[in-house]
Formats: structure tokens, sequence, C-alpha cells
């Protein structure tokens, strides 16, 4: 018998949403190390109710990350844990909602609710049930809530990495796809920046001496479409470009921030490769590259897919059909699938309007995603 077979889905998710709203109203915006350092504490105090022994790992000028470890109810000391995977950080400033937290028409609102406080707040019930039930997860469960992966995970990705390392599996309760289904696939990302170097000269006294940055930058981003491939579902965006210093000056300098996604390893090598080899087109023109890939892509193994079958069977114990897909973002579980750790994401509730004023969850869908964490802890 489960521990969550004595719980009406309704209990779960009343309380399951009071717990969300605290984490809500606990405003905690990255880099505001004073609100992310406020919301560890809230998480940290969670975890320990629920039976965890809790360290924080400081990131100073960040905030700080919360490790939990709660022994596992098999004795078999050779059982590799499960990591669950979360963050606390957002991208709403202070103020963007008000009020701060709403529920109306089914719906959660609020900043970070769906990206991702919801699945934190899964993850804190699903451990205070089992042990409320005295009860427990199979194996021994690290939790970790990082407070940097909306800027990238800088100081957090050698924490994650180091823990995953030992990991039998990695569960991230980030949101799950539009039609509920998880994440056994996730596009990886890069950033890279271009910078041109030309030669500034009049416009109109002597503009056949000058370099133009700026014709050079437009050559450069004709070569970058050049590199995407659609069909491998390989993307490469030009999001951000400047250059010139004023009306009458042929431009000496520009520069652009390109945006990569891609579905495979081999993408992401082939386009890291092809973009450091880009070469001016204009003489006397140079053009210098930094950044590179930030996150490898979460493709679907086999270990990944019989994980996922698992979380299916588990999921159709109470009718709910659990599907499964690729997202075009990018998560802190991209890290751990690159490592060869199966890894299962998007197991946060329905919802939407991430990093807009509109982003919300479905409250009716709570109960049913503490539910298929706390079984996934309790079988795996």
């Amino acid at each position: 018998m489960s521990a969550f077979d004595a719980v009406t889905p309704a209990a779960l998710g009343e309380a399951t949403a009071r717990r969300l709203r605290r984490l809500v109203e606990l405003e905690s915006p990255s880099p505001d190390e004073p609100a992310l350092r406020a919301i560890a504490a809230e998480v940290a105090a969670a975890l320990v109710a629920a039976g965890a022994d809790v360290d924080t790992v400081d990131a100073p000028g960040v905030g700080e990350h919360v490790v939990a470890r709660i022994p596992g109810l098999d004795p078999d000391p050779a059982l590799r844990p499960i990591l669950v995977l979360c963050h606390l950080d957002t991208v709403h400033p202070v103020g963007s909602f008000d009020p701060v937290y709403r529920e109306a028409d089914g719906r959660a609102r609020g900043p970070g609710v769906y990206d991702m406080k919801a699945g934190v707040a899964c993850v804190l019930e699903a451990l205070a049930r089992l042990r409320e039930a005295g009860s427990g997860p199979r194996r021994p469960v690290i939790v970790l809530a990082t407070c940097d992966e909306e800027t990238g995970s800088h100081t957090s990705r050698g924490l994650i990495e180091e823990l995953a390392g030992g990991a039998h599996a990695v569960l991230v309760p980030e949101p799950c796809l539009p039609d509920g289904g998880i994440k056994t696939r996730r596009k990886g990302v890069g950033v890279f920046r271009l910078e041109i170097r030309g030669e500034a000269t009049h416009a109109g006294l002597a503009p056949q001496e000058g370099v133009n940055a700026l014709v050079e930058l437009a050559a450069q981003i004709d070569a970058l479409g050049a590199l995407a491939d659609p069909d491998a579902g390989t993307s490469v965006t030009v999001c951000e470009a400047g250059g010139g210093t004023a009306s009458n000056v042929v431009p000496g300098s520009a520069w652009a921030v390109v945006d990569v996604r891609f579905t495979t390893r081999s993408e992401a090598e082939r386009v890291d490769r092809q973009i450091r080899a880009l070469a001016p087109r204009l003489p006397g023109a140079a053009v210098t590259v930094t950044g590179g890939i930030n996150r490898l892509p979460l493709e679907r193994t086999e270990a990944i897919a019989a994980l996922y079958e698992r979380a299916r069977a588990l999921a159709a114990e109470t009718g709910h059909v659990l599907g499964e897909g690729l997202s075009g973002g990018a998560s802190d579980g991209s890290f751990t699938a690159a490592m060869g750790v199966p890894t299962l994401d998007g197991l946060g509730p329905l919802g939407g309007g991430a990093h807009s004023d509109d982003e919300h969850v479905v409250l009716e869908d709570l109960p049913r995603r503490v539910r298929l964490l706390g079984r996934l802890l309790e079988t795996e």
C-alpha cells in the first residue's frame, strides 16, 4: 500500500496549494541575494520537517543552495540515491505581481508559480506525506534546491554534477509539457558573442577609406543563418546586435549575440566549431567569437526511456495518461543527462506563461504531480 492511498486528491491539492502560496509570496528574483536566502531558509525548514538532514552551500552575491539528504527504507548499502533537482530563483523583479499570489478560475498566478515553485511545492508535499505515513523513499534521496538556475547555474553547476555523479537517477520537477507530458528530451543551449572590428572614417569625406563593421556584421549574420538545420532541430538565432557611433561615421565596430539550440551532442559540436571558424568577408575587418555551449542536450537514452515507462505506469494507477516529449528550453537536468545519469524532467504541474505576467499553474494538477513524485521515490 502506498503512503498516498490514504489521502484524497482534494486534501493533497489543498495542502500543496498552501505550500505554493508561501513559496510564491517569498519573492526570489535572481540575483536578489537577501530574498534568495530567505526562501532557502523556508525550503530548508520544510525539508527538516520532512525528516531530512539539511545543509546549505553559500554562494556569495547570489544566495545559497540547499542540500537535503533523506535515508532510504531499503537497507542495501549499494543502493545509489535519487537526486531531486530544483531551483528557487525566478525572473520576476519584486513587485511584478499585485497581488503577489492569486487563485482564480482553477489557476494560481504569481511570480515563479510555474517556473518552478509549483514543482518545489510538490516535492515538499510528497516528502511530507511519506514522513506522515511513517514511510519513506526506497532509496536514499538527495534534494538540491539551487539559487541561480535562471542566470546560468554558474555557482551551482559544480555542485549539481558532484551530487549527480553518484546518483541512480535524477528527477527534475520543472514544468511539464503543455499537454501534461514529461520531458524525456531537451534541447541544449549555446550563447555566442561576435565582436567585429572595422575602420572608422568620416562617412562624407572618405567613406572608401573605412571598413564598415556593420556591413561585415550583416555578412556574418547571413553566414550564421546558414548554420541552422531545422530538420535536425538546430536553430541559430541572432537575438541582439549593435554597432556604430554616429550618423556621419563609418562604423568601426559592431557586435551580435547569438542563441543556438540543438537536440544532439554532435550538432552542438558542429555548430560550435563552425561559429568559431567564422572568417571576415571584408578586407581589413576582424571577427572575434566568445561564449560557447552552456548546456548540452538531454537526449532520450534507453535508461531514460525505462525511467519514463516506470513513471507512466505509476501515473496510470490513478487513470492518469502520462505522455512524453521534447522541450526547446534547457534546465539543470541537461547537465546531469550529459553525464550519462538517467534524468526525467518536466515532472512539475500543468500551467503556462513562464517568465510572463500570465505565469500560472493549474491547481487541479497539483495532487497528480505530488503523487507521481512520491510514488517514484517509494518504488524506484
